[in-house]
């Protein structure tokens, strides 16, 4: 039992995930849910045509593409409306409606603006993770505390030191926060934009699939957008504990819960 306890969580909940998966599927015996044996077949026959490698690549550019705009973005409108109530009040009204509405109702509009391309699929990236970063950004920055400027200003700092010096290394846990959403409806917004605007990528895939009502192969692409995002996920928690090193582990674990 203690050598059980000292297993990592998430390889154990994974197999136990894939076991019930593969119970349930065998065990239901319907086409729309086959057993992840099967799904992983289908999977490995996708991948020696060569069309998968051919599909994960573009869909993998338009998801680097489209996270490194809305994070860039999100970062310094959400510094700025931290910073400036004005700029809060001028953007604000926008950013919260925005982030409320369905992105994809945004794609006909991508798709009159960029047409049938990476462009508009980016740019419905963009819509679905932007706003979320903006938002947490602008929260984090306003929670600085305000002890920490002033002891700054009695320095004689000015704006110009405040921001890289201290706001911004304080507000680095939430806004990495923020960063971590965002990645993961980048993600979703990839999908589904290739879905339906380009018909590019993944996307493409899962719509000659849909059509034909071959579910492994859904599924099948299904693990491959959820190892995507894992793999994101985990690129942007390994980017934090390297920007975020400094705070205090009782910290983090107050921010934690």
């Amino acid at each position: 039992m203690s050598a059980l306890r000292r297993l990592p969580a998430a390889p154990l909940s994974l197999a136990a995930g894939a076991m019930v998966w593969e119970v349930i599927g065998r065990a239901a015996g319907v086409s729309f849910f086959p057993p992840l044996s099967t799904v992983l077949d289908r999977l490995g026959e996708m991948a020696a045509d060569g069309a998968l490698l051919a599909s994960v690549r573009d869909s993998l550019l338009n998801l680097l593409l489209g996270t490194a705009i809305s994070l860039v973005a999100g970062i310094v409108i959400g510094v700025a409306m931290g910073r400036s109530r004005r700029v809060e009040a001028a953007l604000g009204v926008y950013v919260y409606a925005l982030l409320t509405a369905p992105s994809l109702v945004f794609a006909p509009v991508f798709f009159s603006l960029f047409g049938a391309g990476r462009g508009a699929v980016v740019a419905v990236i963009v819509m679905y993770a932007v706003f979320v970063v903006i938002v947490n950004t602008a929260a984090a920055v306003q929670a600085v505390p305000a002890h920490l400027e002033e002891m700054a200003r009695s320095y004689g700092a000015g704006e110009r030191q405040l921001l890289p010096r201290v706001v911004l290394p304080a507000a680095t846990p939430m806004i990495m926060a923020g960063v971590r959403l965002g990645v993961g409806r980048a993600v979703t917004g990839m999908l589904n934009g290739e879905m339906f605007i380009a018909v590019v990528g993944l996307g493409h895939i899962v719509t000659e699939a849909g059509g034909s009502f071959d579910s492994a192969s859904v599924l099948a692409v299904l693990l491959i957008v959820i190892a995507v995002a894992l793999v994101a996920i985990a690129l942007v928690q390994a980017a934090d504990r390297r920007l975020t090193r400094w705070v205090p582990q009782t910290a983090k674990g107050a921010q934690g819960k």
